[in-house]
């Protein structure tokens, strides 16, 4: 499984981030993903709201049962080891952080998952290569710029970089060129006012934008 993700994100280069989106909808939504030519989703937790984790798990597993491995489903915002545990009880393969935390890294790998931490400075970049990440968010890399990345990524080129927060169409060859190997893509790819009101299309039309901008 492990091996099938890490080639999965080099080829697909995108991951949807499903956020604020009613459980009954994201199969749905997972649906309009795979019609654009997007593979991968990632369902985050809502951390300002701990009764709602097992919804998460609940759409993790809904989306898995539905389209089996034409969707590759990973967890987000995941900051503790009860949530990897969580996730991968529910069939998540890969585990997306906003920060790094070696006990949540450790567990992922642990358990046969692909690690996506986040960080931001080369101290933390080069922590979470150190604790086993397989991938590191570099995030918000849309505040900062493909130079910060490009400038990060000349000390550190042996670290797979994933672009997060503020990639659109537009900007992504330039973070491309910077030496990100993928992206992980939000509102710009999956609204939730897109999907509250059952806009499905264009969700559609934005994953097809975005996979031709990487190439695909």
């Amino acid at each position: 499984m492990r091996t099938e993700i890490l080639e999965c994100v080099k080829n697909e280069k995108i991951i949807a981030i499903v956020r604020g989106i009613q459980p009954e909808k994201c199969v749905s939504v997972a649906e309009a993903l795979c019609k654009g030519g997007i593979h991968m989703m990632e369902i985050t937790f809502d951390q300002s709201n701990p009764d709602a984790l097992e919804t998460t798990t609940a759409s993790i597993a809904s989306v898995i049962h539905k389209f089996g491995k034409d969707i590759r489903v990973g967890a987000g915002t995941v900051m503790t080891v009860e949530q990897v545990q969580m996730a991968a009880k529910a069939g998540a393969e890969y585990i997306i952080s906003p920060n790094t935390k070696e006990p949540v890294i450790r567990e992922t790998l642990r358990l046969g998952l692909v690690s996506m931490p986040g960080a931001l400075t080369p101290t933390e970049t080069a922590f979470a290569h150190e604790c086993g990440a397989d991938f590191v968010k570099i995030f918000p890399s849309g505040n900062l710029g493909p130079g910060y990345i490009k400038a990060l990524k000349a000390p550190l080129k042996h670290i797979k970089f994933l672009g997060v927060g503020g990639i659109t169409p537009e900007n992504i060859p330039d973070y491309l060129n910077a030496g990100c190997t993928g992206f992980g893509i939000g509102g710009n790819l999956v609204s939730a006012s897109w999907a509250e009101a059952g806009e499905y299309e264009k969700i559609t039309e934005a994953a097809r934008a975005f996979c031709r901008a990487v190439g695909r």
